[in-house]
């Protein structure tokens, strides 16, 4: 992890922005899931991929509640 005194960045500020990155590189990436489990006719897949999306964008949003909230 980057180091604070080289990055200018705090921590805890680089933690929560790498989960907000994550999070909505994940929701992107389950887009597309979504879609191959359709299209193999997996309704109980998808399901499975949109729950696990909709988590992601749940945090997603509270990360960047977090991050707003300390910046």
């Amino acid at each position: 992890m980057p180091n604070e005194n080289v990055t200018g960045t705090p921590d805890q500020h680089y933690d929560l922005i790498s989960i907000l990155y994550h999070a909505i590189h994940g929701a992107w990436n389950y887009d597309q899931y979504i879609e191959d489990a359709e299209a193999a006719g997996d309704e109980h897949l998808a399901a499975f991929f949109r729950d696990v999306a909709t988590q992601n964008a749940d945090r997603a949003a509270r990360a960047k509640q977090l991050l707003k909230d300390r910046i």
